[in-house]
């Protein structure tokens, strides 16, 4: 899975850190996040997409 919360993340002047605060999870997860490293469970894709005030659709890309 591939995902722009890196570029998201930017535009709303966060760090890695302050997001991971918001959506109660680690900065290390974030990381893989951003890396493609890391498949979020639904809510924790859902609390980003609303932490970055952005539709889930654009910050997470299936690979196909």
């Amino acid at each position: 899975m591939k995902t722009r919360i890196k570029e998201f993340r930017a535009k709303n002047d966060l760090t890695q850190a302050e997001l991971a605060g918001i959506v109660g999870v680690r900065r290390e997860t974030i990381v893989f996040l951003e890396k493609g490293k890391y498949n979020p469970s639904l809510k924790l894709a859902y609390d980003i997409s609303k932490a970055l005030e952005s539709d889930i659709y654009e910050l997470f890309i299936l690979d196909e």
